[in-house]
């Protein structure tokens, strides 16, 4: 009996299809990645709670840092999910790929410059709404990590084309290499020589990304042979759909980058300290979230994006429905492991130095609460890979608008009966109702036409 029902099973999964198989192979060498990198953030984080606690100059630092990633991040995060595509379907032409990508990165550059000028020259309104009652020392150490920090936000755009071309690649090194900003960083904060300077965050924060960029396009070149120099121009046959798509794209990313400044909007206004609070949360939960989203994620865009390539619609929706499943109960399990070895985990991270039991308390509270957001970020990860393939944009950006709203409604009512718990609480509604709606919406549009072109009314 046991011998024919290990047969069986040995049977099942030879029979597996082999798309299956690449993306257990690819989320498998990006786990391992993941893991790796956030060790070395959870050690920067270490460092910086033993050095500076939950203090103003973490509060700056989470802001300033915000500010100035805000908007490369936001285009970044959605340029990537249409370069993965494209890269994918120009394999056979470098000529064209090496023109695309010089004029992304070109237009990215000047965009980065751009807008650090833009946010230098007008940091005096910004500052006022988005720091709320912090203390006036607090707003001058989050300006002038605002200025230190300026390549950080102009280099987003090579880190991103460098590592779309290495996904496209299915080579997946670039995951490891976003370690590279943490330890940088870890190296001048434990250098420090005492708990007020600013200038190891700063500094640190900023030569990691410059070595990052440089090393991504090293590996980058290498893995596809293009060029792919800078240039100012848009030439390239892919820019009018791109840009069409970008548009679109973009409105529903700028909604869902919202969530962070919307969470440290209203943390606030709850006193000093408490954007330093959720932010040593969050670190945790961007831990746990990248173990499987951001593995997921980058091992099923490229591989969905071949399937529709050839034209097989059923075959790429079935394939990221299953995928949706498993990571959806892979996020459960993990969430209520976390929920259990929470204090212990942070005790361990972060008790140190500046950082005391009290602090251990407040940050195990938030992120308890925010581990309700887990099961569906993983499960909702693959379905939007899905539709970033199909170029169902106007999908995204709906539910992506609606994810906010619903999370800005539950933040309000939250944050009145729980505090500040109400905040993490409220991202996890708001992720739950994004899930749901991805999955509705991939249950039942229709597929799209076997040519490639979308049907218009699936959107």
């Amino acid at each position: 009996m046991l011998t024919a029902t290990v047969q069986s099973l040995r049977e099942r999964l030879l029979g597996v299809h082999q798309d299956h198989k690449r993306i257990a192979r690819s989320a498998f060498v990006l786990l391992l990645f993941v893991l790796a990198g956030k060790f070395i953030g959870a050690t920067k984080e270490m460092a910086v709670a033993y050095r500076y606690g939950i203090s103003g100059t973490v509060d700056a630092y989470q802001l300033a840092l915000t500010m100035v990633t805000w908007l490369p991040a936001t285009i970044t995060n959605q340029l990537s999910v249409l370069l993965v595509p494209a890269l994918v379907a120009l394999r056979n032409d470098k000529a064209q790929q090496d023109r695309l990508l010089s004029e992304v990165e070109g237009a990215g550059l000047a965009i980065g410059i751009v807008f650090s000028l833009l946010l230098y020259f007008f940091w005096p309104h910004m500052v006022g709404f988005f720091s709320g009652s912090l203390p006036e020392s607090t707003r001058e150490m989050c300006r002038q990590m605002v200025v230190g920090m300026t390549p950080v936000g102009v280099l987003a755009f090579t880190i991103c084309v460098s590592a779309a071309r290495l996904q496209a690649s299915e080579k997946h090194i670039n995951t490891l290499l976003e370690c590279v900003p943490a330890i940088a960083l870890l190296v001048f904060v434990l250098s420090a020589r005492n708990n007020t300077s600013i200038m190891p965050l700063i500094v640190g924060t900023t030569i990691g990304i410059v070595i990052q960029a440089v090393w991504l396009r090293i590996l980058a070149r290498r893995a596809d042979g293009v060029p792919a120099r800078p240039r100012l121009s848009l030439r390239a046959k892919q820019w009018p759909g791109m840009t069409r798509s970008l548009g679109m794209l973009l409105i529903g990313s700028v909604v869902a980058n919202l969530w962070l400044p919307v969470d440290q909007y209203f943390m606030a206004h709850m006193g000093n300290g408490a954007i330093a609070t959720l932010g040593y949360a969050n670190r945790l939960l961007s831990l746990l979230v990248s173990m499987g989203a951001i593995a997921i994620s980058r091992a099923t865009l490229p591989i969905l994006s071949e399937i529709l390539h050839r034209g097989d619609h059923a075959r790429a929706r079935s394939t990221a429905r299953k995928w949706s499943f498993v990571m959806l109960g892979v996020g459960l399990a993990g969430s209520v492991l976390a929920y259990a070895l929470a204090p212990y985990a942070i005790k361990l991270f972060f008790q140190k130095g500046a950082f005391t039991s009290e602090d251990t308390i407040a940050v195990t509270s938030l992120f308890r609460c925010g581990l309700s957001q887990i099961p569906f970020s993983f499960g909702m990860c693959v379905l939007i890979q899905l539709f970033a393939s199909e170029a169902r944009y106007k999908a995204i950006t709906v539910i992506s608008v609606i994810g906010f709203a619903t999370k800005l409604a539950a933040n309000a009512v939250l944050i009145r009966f729980y505090g500040p718990l109400g905040v993490p609480l409220g991202t996890g509604v708001g992720a739950a109702s994004v899930f749901i709606c991805y999955f509705i919406w991939t249950r039942y549009a229709p597929l799209q036409t076997g040519t490639g072109e979308q049907n218009p009314r699936a959107d």
